[in-house]
């Protein structure tokens, strides 16, 4: 179901640009960041495109070309023009959206793709977190111009990093050797392995209502719920995707409603909390869906992007009867 009560779906088609990650700005209604990639990421350059949305739809505000493909997107925390990209050649790009031409800063030190970057939601820290296909999670300060420590122990491709929205310097990463893991920089070593599946985990995210509540998604089409107070087994798995599980993103306003994008083109929300957890499928996309954001601003407002060249920002069903 992809009708949209009060005005539909917002689409802005993107020609040669295949979209890999979508994210609202913290400071900003209705700005969204897409990192896209040519050629769906396996050649060609890459390119970052800061949408903003009016009463006539989605108009592309600015976009930066970068020599190789964009994986991941993040808005810094504080400043509201600042953002990080991630690239197919080990690197990190630092932009400001108040200037036509970048990157004000690059970080290169990782040896292979960089699929992830997550800017720290604490206040008063500056740190971004990125995993790597080589297999390592690295820990930045944007205003420094190295990477602060490097933290090991994947024994596969990194997919997934994201910081804990409670605990200042902790954060989570998945990956294709079936883990999830939960880190503290602190100790600058892993606090948790969780054997989450039996298959690569492309996606995870914490609760922002519970602590101890992180969610994966993986190949096997499952989203799986782990309380990290006893990781034995999950608290919730939800099914119903028929491909590969890409990214999974918890509600900002609603402690246990979650989104789901995969490889079999659809969106899914779901409530964990119910006996029947589904609450709706967005079918509006004719390829792979990697992209996926809830909007900081507005309870029903979801962003998306996916390999058919096309962004998209609506308000789904359930979540309006839930606002």
């Amino acid at each position: 179901m992809s009708a949209t009560p009060g005005g539909g779906v917002r689409t802005l088609r993107v020609p040669g640009h295949h979209g890999y990650a979508a994210e609202f700005s913290p400071y900003l209604p209705g700005r969204l960041a897409c990192a896209a990639s040519q050629h769906y990421g396996i050649a060609g350059s890459g390119t970052l495109l800061i949408l903003d949305q009016n009463e006539s739809g989605l108009r592309l505000f600015r976009s930066f070309d970068w020599n190789d493909g964009l994986f991941d997107v993040t808005w810094s925390e504080n400043n509201e023009h600042v953002l990080i990209t991630c690239s197919g050649d080990g690197s990190l790009q630092l932009w400001d959206t108040a200037r036509a031409t970048g990157p004000l800063q690059v970080f290169k030190e990782h040896s292979q793709e960089v699929y992830s970057v997550d800017w720290s939601q604490t206040r008063g820290e500056q740190l971004v977190v990125s995993g790597s296909w080589d297999q390592t999670v690295k820990l930045w300060d944007p205003t420094v111009g190295k990477s602060l420590c490097t933290f090991r122990g994947h024994e596969s491709v990194i997919y997934s990093t994201i910081w804990s929205p409670h605990i200042p310097g902790c954060f989570a990463s998945s990956s294709g050797d079936q883990t999830l893991r939960i880190w503290d920089m602190k100790t600058t070593g892993v606090r948790i392995v969780v054997p989450a599946h039996q298959a690569e985990i492309l996606s995870c995210d914490w609760c922002k209502y519970n602590e101890n509540l992180v969610v994966t998604g993986a190949v096997d089409c499952s989203l799986r719920g782990w309380d990290l107070r006893n990781v034995r087994q999950p608290v919730f798995e939800l099914l119903g995707h028929t491909y590969a599980i890409r990214r999974v993103k918890f509600s900002p306003f609603h402690a246990s409603v979650l989104a789901s994008c995969s490889y079999d083109f659809t969106v899914r929300f779901w409530n964990f909390s119910k006996p029947d957890p589904l609450l709706e499928t967005v079918e509006h996309h004719t390829e792979f869906t990697c992209g996926l954001d809830l909007s900081l601003q507005s309870p029903t407002q979801v962003a998306d992007c996916a390999w058919d060249e096309t962004i998209k920002i609506y308000d789904p069903v359930c979540l309006t009867m839930l606002a």
